[in-house]
């Protein structure tokens, strides 16, 4: 347990096929990267996810504060909790995110309706992927060759520094 514990410090999880990580990312609507975490592999996805909203900071065109609220959160199956849609609508901030389907089971079970999902909206999820896909070209962090976390986020923030440039 301790050895496991030192990995996850270290944001490695292991797997079958060996040691793994996992990058929780927020990507605005042209697929730039606004705040990412880096965890083991192992971590469940509806956990950081507050973390990762909490993250976002947008400089505003003018003087102010920074923005730090996104209009709204379009998400995969592996961040559909109660606690995480609890608390979007705390903030105010709409959810796409489709249920899973033990989640789906429980509400027909307690006969309460399935939250609303819009799949027009869900279809521009696929700006995260390609998001995904631009910073796995950097081969580094494709394949994580550097273990120390502090390197690889490194790696993963001078990435999105560059894909911000780039647009």
């Amino acid at each position: 347990h301790c050895r496991q514990r030192g990995l996850d410090e270290r944001a490695l999880g292991r797997s079958r096929g060996g040691l793994t990580s996992k990058i929780h990312l927020a990507c605005d609507g042209r697929g730039r990267p606004l705040a990412f975490v880096l965890t083991a592999g192992t971590r469940n996805d509806c956990t950081q996810a507050e973390t990762v909203i909490g993250l976002i900071r947008v400089a505003s065109g003018g003087p102010g504060r920074p923005r730090v609220r996104p209009e709204r959160v379009i998400a995969d199956k592996g961040y559909s909790s109660r606690a995480f849609r609890a608390y979007l609508r705390r903030r105010g901030i709409k959810a796409t995110i489709p249920e899973r389907v033990d989640q789906l089971a429980g509400r027909a079970r307690r006969r309460e309706r399935p939250c609303r999902f819009d799949k027009s909206v869900y279809r521009r999820r696929n700006v995260v992927e390609r998001c995904f896909h631009r910073l796995k070209q950097w081969r580094g962090i494709a394949t994580r060759y550097d273990k120390h976390p502090a390197r690889y986020q490194a790696a993963i923030t001078l990435a999105s520094t560059l894909i911000w440039l780039d647009t």
